[in-house]
């Protein structure tokens, strides 16, 4: 999510499990908020010098280290000449030459007409300012080449590794001429191509800068994909209004064809028998929904407009057209929806202001966000089709911003423990959520600028993917001065 958002949202969130119980999601069993204790002694954080020049940036357990790399607190130009943006957010780990590890990172750089595409090569909108970079380095966080691999994009959030070795970046705006001003309040005028897409970075390559239409233009966060059936699913997150869960059926299988095509069917996800059930609003223990998907006959709505002048048609407009064609059949509300992975037939994701009170329908005026709980984590299971809450935040505040905060990118490490960025407004962790329901802590961000000296406590943490062997954990910093770390050590030893 951009700065611009979060810094209007209350502080606090989640912690107190929900509970699972056999089935599909057996192995995630958790207990009342309540019955959480302290973490283990140690798993207790400590002030961790950066091994790039001797700096804490992080708070880590007893016998982890780090190396921090593309840092833009000062100039970084990479291989092919670009001048490195920030806003360093989601991102993809790759198997790479010689035990490298290439990461393909978006850059969720916003709406502004002194932001042009960067980087070499032909942009998709050489007026718009994101895209995605590629870096190679070592198990180490040691860059060995870096350059811009999708340039021309927006607000490019998070997105999903592939398994036929690609990146699918996520535009997190409907931004476009044929749109009007965002909440940044910048003109959209000057753009060349409307936004609101999902591409393809091939891993170590370039990506073709065509816009997968046909999995729908909205705020898009995240995707996973399952390979038994061949389905990508999404993740939105429209910060005003619910929010929804989808999935894209392509025409061929990527499995087979090494790519994502355009010529697929969107769907969104509804419950059984219970039509626009409000799923942002606190959930009972161990709820668990049966679920069917609803078609959305027109996944890419485009609008009319003059060129040079304001569109006549309002942001606010656009981010609910491709949502309301799937609630009108019945689709389920969410908050907020943002990170997402898939993991052993179960699609896990986050809701990152679910777990309060329901929300009014009709109020389309939700200036601190759809959803007034801390968060949510929920579990699709793939072949049955049950969708459950794994995970969500106590209604206390107080527990609440002890325990957790603002749920945002998620991934598992290879013994199946999620591993969750927070996305705070005061302290940002990263957290693991082990099968028995604990909650820990695995990382504290203790930035600093190194040009004031004030604190950067609050630049949240974004990203996380482990190496394909899941020696290293990289994770970035989101923010304008944004940087990326590697961190490693005995992940066994604190269960991850």
């Amino acid at each position: 999510m951009t700065m611009e958002r979060r810094t209007v949202l209350k502080g606090g969130a989640a912690a107190a499990v929900a509970g699972l119980a056999g089935g599909p999601f057996e192995g995630l069993l958790a207990s009342p908020a309540s019955a959480l204790g302290p973490p283990a002694p140690h798993r207790a954080l400590r002030a961790i010098p950066d091994k790039r020049d001797g700096i804490v940036r992080l708070h880590l357990p007893a016998d982890f280290s780090y190396r921090s790399f593309h840092d833009t607190e000062s100039p970084v130009t990479l291989d092919d000449g670009t001048l490195l943006p920030g806003r360093h957010d989601g991102m993809g780990a790759f198997r790479g030459r010689r035990g490298d590890v290439v990461l393909v990172r978006n850059h969720e750089v916003t709406n502004s007409p002194n932001t042009p595409a960067f980087g070499p090569g032909t942009p998709y909108d050489a007026q718009a300012g994101a895209g995605t970079t590629t870096v190679e380095v070592s198990p180490f966080g040691e860059v060995v080449r870096s350059y811009t691999s999708l340039n021309g994009t927006m607000f490019n959030c998070s997105g999903g590794v592939m398994p036929w070795g690609s990146w699918i970046t996520c535009e997190e705006t409907v931004n476009g001429p044929d749109v009007g001003p965002d909440f940044t309040g910048a003109s959209n005028v000057s753009l060349q191509k409307p936004h609101g897409y999902i591409f393809e970075v091939p891993a170590g390559g370039q990506s073709d800068r065509k816009p997968i239409t046909r999995a729908g233009r909205f705020s898009h966060e995240a995707v996973s994909f399952d390979p038994v059936d061949g389905v990508l699913y999404l993740t939105e997150d429209n910060f005003e209004f619910p929010s929804g869960f989808y999935r894209y059926l392509p025409a061929t299988n990527p499995m087979r064809t090494g790519r994502l095509d355009n010529r697929g069917r969107l769907q969104m996800l509804a419950v059984k028998g219970r039509p626009n059930i409000h799923l942002e609003a606190r959930q009972r223990m161990r709820a668990t929904y049966d679920v069917k998907w609803v078609d959305i006959e027109n996944p890419n709505p485009t609008f009319s407009y003059t060129p040079g002048r304001e569109a006549p048609t309002t942001n606010d407009a656009a981010l609910v057209a491709v949502g309301d064609q799937g609630r009108a059949r019945g689709a389920a509300l969410f908050s907020r929806l943002e990170g997402q992975v898939y993991d052993k037939n179960v699609v896990y994701f986050t809701s990152t202001q679910g777990g309060g009170p329901a929300e009014d329908a009709s109020d389309d005026d939700n200036a601190n966000g759809f959803g007034r709980g801390n968060g949510q984590v929920w579990a699709y299971h793939c072949r049955s089709q049950k969708l459950q809450v794994v995970y969500q935040a106590p209604e206390d505040p107080v527990e609440a911003n002890r325990r957790f905060d603002f749920p945002d990118n998620i991934t598992t490490s290879r013994r199946g423990t999620l591993v969750v960025c927070e996305d705070s407004s005061v302290d940002n962790y990263v957290r693991g959520l082990s099968r028995g329901g604990q909650l820990w802590d695995i990382a504290l961000n203790r930035l600093h600028s190194q040009s004031t000296g004030r604190p950067r406590y609050g630049d949240e943490f974004a990203g996380s993917t482990f190496s394909p062997g899941g020696h290293t954990l990289f994770v970035n910093i989101q923010a304008s001065q944004g940087l990326s770390f590697a961190i490693w050590g005995p992940w066994r030893k604190i269960g991850v």
